[in-house]
C-alpha cells in the first residue's frame, strides 16, 4: 500500500468538511454558543489535506516555502478539534490519526503521539495503516523509545515492504539497533541498504580485481565477464558510448568462451551489437539465447525490434506476441507493438498494446501512454468505424495475432508453458476498461478443439456433441457481438484472445502511478492545536513502564466514540474515475478500469471502494460461467479485485460472496471448464464452493462483517468489483488452532477462499481478490495483525510450582524404546522436555564410536567451531569484573581441529586433577566428576577463567562418519535423524544441525546459552560422556517473558546468546525444569521449548533435530516463520518449500494438520501468481530454471526470507551461475524496473497445481501417521 492512512484522510477530510456545514447550522440555533463559527474546509482544500500523511516527514521543510499549506493544515486541525468537541466522542478514528499525522508534520510530538494513541484504542485494526505505524515510530524515535520504534517500524515493513519510505526505516533501525548494543542486526540493516545503492566504479574495480585471480574457475570468470560487459552496456557513468559498448562486447565474448552455453549472455551481447548497428550479429545472438536457454521475452522483444527496423512489420509483430504471451506485463514489448500498429495504420489495436503497457508496473511513462492514448481514442471516433472496418489491414489485429500459431523455435522450448501462457491470454480480456462485457472469444484452445470435434463430428461420443454444442454457441455468440459492436461503433478496449489490462494487486511504481487520490508528494503543512489523546494505558502501543511526554488536553477523553463508515466520502470521487461519459468505465485516465489495479496506479490500497463496488456489481452486467470459466488458472494472468479495506464480502470466479444478491446471469456456456461453477444455481445470493465468505462444515471461517451491506458480484469473472473486509471485523480463513499470536501479512484475498476446491478454481478466485494494499506472502492467515509476543499464562503458577520435577522415564530393553506410547509421551505439549533414562543400554548403542579418542582417529583434521567462553558459577552468569549478575553471555569465536580440541579437552582434565591434588586441605567433593566449575562457583567475584567449547561439529558426511550414523539408525524411528514422521526427512536437502548430526565436544563450564530451536522444532541430545550435563527448560508458552527480558536487558532474543538469571525468573512466576543428563541419557525437547546448559564435566553430546508429524509442531513452526520475518531473522527451515513437499510425500489423517498444510500451499499458490503477475507489469521474463536434485531452499540474500519458485536473481551472479537471490521486494527497492535481475522459475504452475489438487485427507489407516 502505498500508505493506508492517506486514502482513508480522503474520506475523513471530505466528512470533515460535510460536517462543518451541519456544525454550522447547530451552532446558529444554540444562543450559548460562540458567535464565530469553527473554520470550515472547502472540497479544494479537503482534497489537499487527503494526500498529507506522515510519509511526507522529512521531505520537504514547510517552515521554508510552506507558508499557505502551514495554514491550511493550521484550519484543519481547529477543524477537526471543533468536530471532536461537538460530535461528543462520536467521529470516526481516521480523524485522530490525521491529527497526528499533522502535528507530526509540524513536530509537534506531544500533540501528534496523544493523536495517535487514540486512533490506536479506537482502531482495531490500526496495524493495517501503515502510515499511522510509520507516523507513531517517528514519534518514538523522536524521544528515543527506541524499542518501541523498532517494533513499529518493523511492522511497517512487515504488513508493506515496498512502503513509500522503507529506506528511511532502514537506516532508523540500522541506527536504533546499534544505540542498543545490537550490532549484528545493525550491520544487517544497513549492509542491506547499501547493497540496494549503485556503486558501479566500486563493482567495476571488484570485478576486474576477481578476473586476475589465478585459477578462476570457467564458471565464475563467465559469469564475471557477463556482468561486468552488461554493466558497462547500461551505465552511463562509465564512460562515453562507443567505448563502453566496445568494452562491453569484449567481455561478453569471452564470457562466452568461458561459459559458451550461457543464453544470458548470448542476449547481452545481441543488445550490444544492435545497438551498434550490427543487424546480423544482433540476430544470430539473440537465436543462440534461444537455443542456450528458455525462450525469454526480452530476447523476442529484441528480435522484434530488429525486424520492424529492417522493415519486416509481420515478422516484427509475431515476435512481439511471443514476447508478450512468455511475459504478459512487458511493457517495452507492448509499446513496440503498439508502435507497430500505429505505423501501420491501426489505432484500435495500438490503443490495446498501450493500454496493457500503462499496466506494467516498469512502464516508466505512463503519462505520456497515457495522452496518446486519449489522442487516439478521440481520432478513432471521430473516423466512420464501418468505413475503417472495411479498409485491408496490414497486419493482423491484436485477437487474431494472439491466435496465431507461435514459432517452433518457442513451443520447442516451452513445452507445457506454453500451454499455460496461451490459455492465460483469454484471461487478459477481462481486464479491459470497458463496462463489464461477457468473454464472447473462445481461447485458442477452444478454437482447437472445436476444429478437432467438427473434424470428427460423426464419431463423436454423446457427451463430445454436447461439448460441440457448448462451443459453436459461443462462437456464434463472438460473432453476434462483434456484429453489435461494429453496428454501434463501440471501441472494445478489451482483447479477446489477448493481452490487456491487468488487474493484479502488486502495488504499482511511483513512476507508473497519476494518483488522484494517492500519497503523492505534497508539501506538507503544519498545524498546531490541541490534539485529543488519553492518558489510559490500553491507548499506548507498545506499552513499556516507561512514559512518554502527555501534555495535552484530551476534549473527547470521557465521550464516547464509534466507528464510522469511511466510505461514503469517496463514492462520488472514486466513481468519477471509473464512469465515462454514459456511466462506463474508460481509459481516459491511467486509473484503473476493473476491481484490482486501481492501486496501481497510484490510489491507496485501501482506499474504501464501495463506490466502485456498486458501480461494478450493476444487475444489468450479467456474467457467464462461461465467460468465467474460461480463464485458466495456469497462467499469469493478472486478476483481481479492488484491494479494499472496508468491506465484507468477497468473490470468486463467476461467483457473488455470501450474504449478497447476485446478478442475474446467462445460462451456462461453457460449464465444462469448470463443473463446480456450473453446478451453481443463478439466484441470488449463490456462492461459488471456493468463496468462503461465511463458514461451513469443511473449512471453519468467521461470517461476513455486518457493516458491509454493498452486494458486489463478479463481473465476467475478472475482479469487476468486491466488496471485501471491514477493517475493523475482518474476516479470517483460520485452521483450527492456527489463528494464534503469531498472524500474517494481511491481505484480505484468500480468506475468503476455502482451500477445498481445485487449485483452478482456488487461482480464479484469488485473481478476484485484491491485496488491500497489504503484502501477501504469509502462510499464515489473513486478517490477523502482524506477530506479537504471546502474554504468560493466565492465572500465574503458585510458587512452590516453579521448579517443577522433570518428566523422566527408564528404559530396560529394546521393547521399552519401540513401544509406542514412548513417543506419545514425549511428543505431548504438556511434557516441556523429557530425559530417557539408559537408552543407550536399552539398545546397546555403542557411544564410544562418538567418544573424543574415536573422533580423533577418524578424521583428526575435521573442522571444530571453538567458543571461548568464561567459565561461571553454576547457574549464575556475572560480568568478567564479577561485580554484577547479567543475562549477556559473551563469548569469542575462532576455528580449530578435532585433534587439537581433543588436545586441549585432555590438557583441561590433566590441569583439574593437578588443581584438586592442590586443594587437599579443602573439603573433598563428593562427586567425582565434580569440577572446578564448581570451585569457581563459591567466589563470585572475578577474574574468571576461560573456557573453550567445540560446538557445532559437522558429523553429516557419510563417508566419513559411515560407522557413526549407521549407529544412529538402532534408534526409535520418532527419534531417528530421517525417517518418514521426521518433517525434515521432507525438507529434500540439508540443513545443518537440523536434519543432519552435529556434535559438540566439551570442558567442564561449557555453555550452552538460552534459545529455542530453529523454528520450534523438537531437539534430540545423546550424552556421549563420560562426564555429566545440566539442563534448563522453561515451557513454551512463556517464550514471550523470555523474549521481554532479552529486551530489557538489551539483547536480541533470537540471535543474542544470553543465560537467564533464575531469581528473575522465579519473580515472574516461570517454571523452570532443571536436570541432569548423564551418559547414555536421551533428551527430547518438545516443541518451541526455551532451553540452556551446561557440562559440568568433560563431554561430548550429539544433537539434532525432528520435526514430529503434528498440526502442534507445524504450527508453531509456522508462526516462528512469520515471527522471524518480522524480526528480519532467517528462518532456518524453508516452510513453504517444506509445505511442498510434504503434500508431495506424505498422506495426511490429521484434520488440523492437513488444513494447515493446506492452507500454506494455497497461500503460496496465490503468491506465485500473483508475483508472477507483478513480473507481468514489470515487463520482466521468467527463465525456466528446474530445480535440481538436492538443491537447496532459497532465501533473499538481504532480508533473508525464503522465496520459492520465483528467484530474482542479479544478473552477474546469473552470469557466472552463483545465483545471488532475492525476493521481490528486494530487488524492487535496487531497481523499480528490476534492470540487472534476472526471474528464474524453478517450478510450472501446473506442476504446483497438480500438487495442491492431489493433497487430500486420507483415513487414519492410510496415513504416515
Amino acid at each position: 500500500m502505498k500508505s493506508c492512512g492517506v486514502s482513508l484522510s480522503v474520506a475523513a477530510a471530505r466528512r470533515l468538511s460535510a460536517a462543518a456545514d451541519e456544525e454550522k447550522k447547530m451552532a446558529a440555533g444554540k444562543a450559548s454558543e460562540p458567535e464565530e463559527d469553527a473554520p470550515r474546509l472547502s472540497a479544494q482544500e479537503s482534497d489537499a489535506l487527503a494526500r498529507v500523511d506522515s510519509s511526507l516527514f522529512g521531505d520537504q521543510r514547510l517552515q521554508e516555502d510552506g507558508a499557505s499549506m502551514k495554514a491550511l493544515l493550521v484550519k484543519a486541525v481547529r477543524c477537526y478539534e471543533a468536530l471532536i468537541l461537538k460530535a461528543e466522542g462520536k467521529v470516526d478514528p481516521e480523524f485522530f490519526c490525521q491529527l497526528g499525522h499533522f502535528n507530526l508534520l509540524l513536530e509537534e510530538y506531544p500533540k501528534a503521539l496523544s493523536a495517535y494513541q487514540r486512533y490506536y484504542s479506537l482502531q482495531s485494526d490500526y496495524w493495517k495503516n501503515a502510515a499511522f505505524l510509520y507516523g507513531l515510530g517517528m514519534v518514538y524515535f523522536h524521544y528515543s523509545a527506541f524499542q518501541w520504534a523498532i517494533k513499529a517500524f518493523q511492522e511497517v515493513l512487515y504488513i508493506d515492504p515496498g512502503f513509500s519510505r522503507a529506506k528511511e526505516i532502514h537506516l532508523r533501525l540500522g541506527l536504533m539497533f546499534k544505540v542498543n548494543t545490537d550490532y549484528e542486526s545493525s550491520l544487517k540493516v544497513l549492509s542491506g541498504f547499501v547493497a540496494s545503492q549503485k556503486r558501479y566504479r566500486a563493482a567495476k574495480e571488484a570485478y576486474e580485481s576477481l578476473l586476475q585471480t589465478e585459477d578462476l574457475p570457467a564458471q565464475v570468470k563467465a559469469a564475471t565477464l557477463q556482468q561486468l560487459g552488461w554493466m558497462h552496456h547500461t551505465v552511463e557513468q562509465l564512460g562515453d558510448k562507443a567505448n563502453k559498448d566496445s568494452y562491453a562486447i569484449q567481455c561478453l565474448q569471452k564470457s562466452l568462451e568461458a561459459d559458451p552455453n550461457s543464453g544470458q549472455s548470448w542476449y547481452f551481447l545481441g543488445r550490444c551489437y544492435s545497438s551498434i548497428g550490427k543487424v546480423q550479429d544482433a540476430f544470430i545472438s539473440y537465436r543462440q539465447s534461444i537455443d542456450k536457454s528458455e525462450a525469454s521475452a526480452d530476447t523476442w522483444c529484441s528480435i522484434g525490434v530488429l525486424y520492424q527496423q529492417q522493415n519486416q512489420p509481420m515478422d516484427a509483430l509475431q515476435a512481439y506476441i511471443c514476447a508478450v504471451q512468455l511475459d504478459h506485463s512487458h511493457a517495452a514489448a507492448w509499446m513496440d507493438l503498439g508502435t507497430l500498429y500505429e505505423s501501420c495504420n491501426q489505432p484500435q489495436d495500438a490503443i490495446k498494446c498501450y493500454i496493457n503497457a500503462t499496466r506494467s508496473k516498469a512502464c516508466s511513462n505512463t503519462p505520456a501512454l497515457a495522452a496518446r492514448i486519449k489522442y487516439l481514442q478521440a481520432q478513432f471516433c471521430n473516423l466512420q468505424h464501418n468505413s475503417l472496418q472495411s479498409k485491408s489491414k496490414m497486419l493482423p489485429s491484436i485477437e487474431e495475432a494472439w491466435s496465431l500459431p507461435i514459432p517452433a523455435e518457442l513451443t520447442s522450448r516451452q513445452g507445457v508453458q506454453s500451454t499455460g501462457q496461451q490459455s492465460s491470454a483469454e484471461s487478459w480480456t477481462h481486464s479491459s476498461a470497458q463496462p463489464p462485457t461477457q468473454n464472447w472469444y473462445p481461447s485458442p484452445q477452444k478454437l482447437q478443439l472445436l476444429e478437432q470435434l467438427r473434424a470428427n463430428r460423426t464419431s463423436l461420443k454423446p457427451l463430445q456433441l454436447q461439448m460441440l454444442e457448448q462451443l459453436e454457441a459461443q462462437l456464434s455468440d463472438m460473432h453476434q457481438q462483434q456484429m453489435r459492436q461494429n453496428s454501434s461503433g463501440q471501441i472494445r478496449a478489451s482483447l479477446p484472445n489477448g493481452p490487456s489490462l491487468p488487474a493484479h494487486p502488486v502495488p504499482r511504481a511511483p513512476s507508473c502511478s497519476a494518483p488522484p487520490l494517492a500519497n503523492g508528494p505534497l508539501p506538507p503543512s503544519v498545524g498546531n492545536n490541541h490534539t485529543p489523546g488519553t492518558r489510559a494505558n490500553g491507548d499506548v502501543p507498545y506499552l513499556h513502564p516507561n512514559t512518554l511526554p502527555h501534555n495535552c488536553t484530551s476534549p473527547g477523553d470521557t465521550r464516547k466514540s464509534q466507528h464510522l463508515t469511511s466510505a461514503q466520502g469517496l463514492q462520488k470521487g472514486l466513481g468519477s474515475l471509473w464512469a465515462g461519459p454514459n456511466g462506463d468505465r474508460t481509459l481516459s485516465s491511467s486509473a484503473s478500469a476493473d476491481g484490482g489495479p486501481h492501486n496501481q496506479v497510484g490510489l491507496s490500497a485501501t482506499t474504501p471502494s464501495e463506490p466502485a463496488v456498486n458501480h461494478l456489481s450493476s444487475p444489468s452486467s450479467t456474467s457467464s460461467p462461461a465467460s468465467s470459466s474460461s480463464q485458466t488458472a495456469t497462467s499469469g494472468a493478472p486478476h483481481g479485485t479492488a484491494p479494499t479495506k472496508e468491506s465484507a464480502a468477497l468473490q470468486g470466479n463467476g461467483s457473488t460472496a455470501a450474504n449478497h444478491p447476485s446478478p442475474d446471469r446467462s445460462p451456462p456456456a461453457a460449464s465444462a471448464d469448470n463443473p463446480q461453477l456450473s453446478k451453481r444455481s443463478p439466484a441470488a445470493g449463490s456462492r461459488a464452493n471456493h468463496v468462503h465468505p461465511g463458514s461451513s462444515a469443511s473449512s471453519p471461517t468467521s461470517s461476513p462483517s455486518p457493516r458491509c451491506a454493498v452486494p458486489a458480484a463478479v463481473v465476467n469473472g475478472s475482479g469487476g468489483g468486491a466488496c471485501s473486509e471491514d477493517s475493523r471485523s475482518p474476516l479470517k480463513l483460520e485452521p483450527p488452532e492456527l489463528c494464534i499470536r503469531a498472524a500474517l501479512k494481511p491481505s484480505h484475498s484468500s480468506s475468503t477462499v476455502s482451500i477445498y476446491p481445485t487449485s483452478a478454481d482456488v487461482l480464479k478466485a484469488c485473481r478476484n481478490l485484491g491485496k488491500n494494499g497489504l503484502s501477501s506472502s504469509s502462510i499464515l492467515l489473513n486478517k490477523c495483525p502482524p506477530p506479537r509476543l504471546p502474554p504468560p499464562p493466565s492465572p500465574p503458577l503458585a510458587k512452590d510450582k516453579l521448579n517443577p520435577p522433570t518428566p523422566s522415564i527408564y528404559l530396560e530393553n529394546k521393547r521399552d524404546a519401540f513401544f509406542p506410547p514412548l513417543h506419545q509421551f514425549c511428543t505431548n505439549p504438556s511434557n516441556p522436555v523429557t530425559v530417557i533414562r539408559g537408552l543407550a543400554g536399552a539398545l546397546k548403542l555403542d557411544l564410544g564410536l562418538f567418544s573424543t579418542k574415536t573422533l580423533v582417529e577418524a578424521n583428526p583434521e575435521h573442522l571444530v567451531e571453538v567458543r571461548t567462553q568464561l567459565c561461571q558459577p553454576a547457574d549464575e552468569n556475572w560480568d568478567a569484573s564479577g561485580q554484577r549478575k547479567q543475562w549477556r553471555c559473551e563469548s569469542s569465536r575462532s576455528y580449530t581441529t578435532i585433534a587439537k580440541y581433543a588436545q586441549y579437552q585432555a590438557a583441561s582434565f590433566q590441569e583439574s586433577l593437578r588443581e584438586e591434588n592442590e586443594k587437599k586441605g579443602q573439603k573433598e567433593l563428593s562427586d567425582s566428576e565434580m569440577t572446578s566449575s564448581e570451585t569457581v562457583s563459591r567466589r563470585h567475584k572475578g577474574p574468571f577463567k576461560q573456557v573453550k567449547f567445540g560446538t557445532n561439529i559437522d558429523v553429516s558426511d557419510e563417508k566419513k562418519w559411515k560407522l557413526q550414523l549407521q549407529e544412529l539408525s538402532k534408534l526409535p524411528a520418532f527419534a531417528r535423524v530421517v525417517s518418514a514422521g521426521n518433517l525434515l526427512s521432507h525438507v529434500g536437502h540439508s540443513i545443518l544441525g537440523m536434519n543432519t548430526v552435529q556434535l559438540f565436544m566439551k570442558v567442564p563450564g561449557s555453555r550452552t546459552p538460552g534459545h529455542q530451536e530453529h523454528n520450534n522444532f523438537c531437539a534430540v541430545n545423546i550424552n556421549i560422556g563420560p562426564g555429566d550435563c545440566e539442563w534448563f527448560a522453561v515451557p513454551e508458552p512463556y517464550w514471550g517473558v523470555m523474549s521481554e527480558f532479552c529486551e530489557k536487558n538489551n539483547i536480541n532474543f533470537l540471535k543474542g546468546s544470553w543465560w537467564p538469571n533464575l531469581e528473575d525468573l522465579y519473580e515472574a512466576s516461570v517454571p523452570v525444569y532443571r536436570f541432569i543428563q548423564r551418559p547414555g541419557d536421551l533428551v527430547w525437547l518438545n516443541t518451541g521449548t526455551v532451553h540452556w546448559g551446561q557440562a559440568i564435566g568433560w563431554c561430548n553430546n550429539i544433537w539434532w533435530n525432528v520435526g514430529p508429524l503434528t498440526a502442534y509442531q507445524y504450527k508453531l513452526a509456522v508462526e516462528r516463520y512469520e515471527w522471524n520475518k518480522l524480526q528480519s531473522v532467517k528462518s532456518m527451515v524453508p516452510m513453504v518449500h517444506l509445505s511442498w513437499n510434504m503434500a508431495r510425500n506424505i498422506k495426511v489423517s490429521d484434520h488440523k494438520l492437513f488444513e494447515m498444510i493446506k492452507f500454506c500451499l494455497l497461500r503460496t499458490l496465490k503468491q506465485c501468481q500473483t508475483v508472477k503477475e507483478a513480473l507481468v507489469a514489470a515487463g520482466k521474463e521468467t527463465i525456466w530454471h528446474r530445480r535440481s536434485r538436492d538443491e537447496p531452499a532459497h532465501y533473499c540474500s538481504i532480508c533473508e526470507v525464503e522465496v520459492f519458485n520465483l528467484l530474482f536473481v542479479t544478473s552477474d551472479s546469473y552470469s557466472r551461475k552463483s545465483f545471488v537471490v532475492q525476493c521481490q521486494d528486494c530487488a524492487r527497492k535496487a531497481s523499480g524496473d528490476l534492470d540487472g535481475f534476472v526471474v528464474l522459475q524453478q517450478y510450472r504452475m501446473e506442476d504446483l497445481m497438480q500438487v495442491y489438487d492431489q493433497f487430500s485427507l486420507v483415513s487414519p489407516r492410510n496415513s504416515v501417521l
